[in-house]
């Protein structure tokens, strides 16, 4: 017998209090800021920033996912460990696994597209191409999408 998505989250005590489902919306909306943002960064041809909004974008969003499902997340940019780790408790049809890199990617370009690279005096509006940047908003877009759609159906 396969059991439904909800049906498994309440099965392992993991359902997810109003409280939580709230915390999330607020953390999305958030992540929706920094999709925007992203966006008008790269009509500005402001590379490295839009790099850096689609990570946060990303980094909020699956932090919002997994408070939504009752997971704590560290305090730092990289959730993937905690997302592979608790890969039972999504759906099926949320693609874990790309996201994960997804995350661990973007968050190791979080820096330089602040900084720079620091070692090379290689300013950051220099290190990112606009197939970079358009590559990091398409990302973020799918992580943001399908995590929306993950909180909406908990919120139901």
């Amino acid at each position: 017998m396969v059991l439904g998505f909800k049906t498994r989250l309440k099965v392992w005590g993991g359902f997810c209090p109003l409280k939580n489902v709230e915390m999330s919306k607020a953390m999305l909306q958030q992540a929706f800021q920094r999709l925007k943002t992203a966006n008008m960064a790269l009509e500005d041809r402001e590379y490295a920033y839009t790099v850096r909004s689609a990570e946060e974008c990303v980094e909020l969003s699956l932090k919002a996912a997994l408070r939504a499902l009752g997971i704590e997340y560290p305090k730092k940019h990289d959730v993937s460990r905690v997302l592979k780790r608790t890969k039972n408790r999504f759906p099926e049809w949320f693609d874990l696994e790309e996201f994960a890199t997804i995350n661990r990617e973007l968050s190791e370009k979080r820096e330089p597209a602040m900084y720079g690279n620091e070692l090379k005096m290689i300013p950051a509006t220099v290190l990112f191409t606009e197939e970079e940047a358009k590559n990091a908003l398409q990302k973020a877009r799918k992580v943001y999408e399908a995590c929306e759609k993950l909180i909406n159906s908990l919120a139901r």
